[in-house]
């Protein structure tokens, strides 16, 4: 099996530079001045995570509700199914505060790559396609078997979801349910379910800028899972199994997946509520 060949301190060195340039990037154009380039470059990387994800929170929640609750609302969603506004506020509310927690996690796992502890590599070149496509492959079973069980455990150990877990479900019917309820979480919740994405490249091979895509895909994909659309799309665990989950409370752990509820025996499909109607 082909491995990165890494090459010391100059091959890490790409990796600082790619972040360098992600901060670059975003920071010299949404914050005024040149202030924050005397900053620590890890405290760059975390303002730059912390206002990506807050952008990317708003953009996408806003544009997604407007679509499926004003211009489509008949199309997708059910008079009764759409949340209040005060419902969405607090979700805002708590998600903004969890937020800039949140993204400390992404900014020590850059660091840990930075500083060559992890297997990442930097160049699909280092291992050849169809290597990073076997890489890719393990990274995304692993993702789904760790956020599965780091999920589930949420919900089996009562401390866990007492004092974490159920902050995120006091959103538990579809007409409190949101695009914005996928990030209104305790941020220690939130932390815990992204683990597997920074576990992952300590245990094989992973391409850097594929990790930092998913990562933060994260935030499409949570605002997707939450707005009561049951898209049809097997094996996909589409927000028809998340509104399941939310509701049930114990059917439906999985992230991107049927698969693993499927095996655990957790599984509960849309369809089968439907005839049970």
């Amino acid at each position: 099996m082909a491995t990165p060949q890494h090459h010391g301190d100059q091959y890490g060195r790409l990796f600082i530079e790619e972040t360098g340039w992600y901060n670059e990037m975003l920071l010299s154009v949404v914050l005024p001045g040149d202030w924050w380039r005397v900053l620590p470059h890890l405290v760059q990387s975390w303002l730059r995570n912390c206002i990506g994800v807050y952008l990317m929170y708003f953009i996408i929640g806003f544009l997604w509700c407007f679509v499926i609750y004003h211009w489509k609302q008949h199309d997708y969603v059910p008079k009764d199914s759409i949340p209040t506004v005060e419902a969405v506020k607090k979700q805002i509310l708590v998600a903004s505060v969890s937020m800039p927690f949140y993204t400390v996690l992404p900014t020590i796992y850059e660091y840990m790559i930075e500083s060559g502890w992890t297997q990442c590599f930097f160049h699909i070149s280092d291992v050849g396609w169809p290597m990073y496509l076997v890489y890719l492959a393990l990274y995304l079973i692993f993702l789904e078997c760790g956020m599965y069980w780091v999920h589930r455990e949420l919900h089996h150990i009562k401390p866990l979801y007492k004092h974490l877990h159920a902050t995120h479900h006091l959103y538990n019917k579809e007409n409190t349910l949101s695009p914005f309820a996928g990030l209104a979480s305790h941020p220690v919740d939130g932390i815990l379910l992204a683990m597997p994405h920074v576990v992952a490249p300590f245990l094989f091979p992973t391409h850097f800028r594929t990790n930092v895509a998913l990562l933060f895909m994260e935030a499409m994909w949570t605002a997707n899972i939450h707005d009561c659309i049951h898209g049809k799309v097997w094996p996909v665990m589409g927000a028809g199994y998340h509104t399941i989950h939310h509701t049930t409370y114990r059917h439906n752990y999985g992230h991107y997946t049927i698969w693993m509820d499927s095996l655990f025996g957790t599984l509960q499909k849309p369809e089968d509520i439907f005839k049970e109607d």
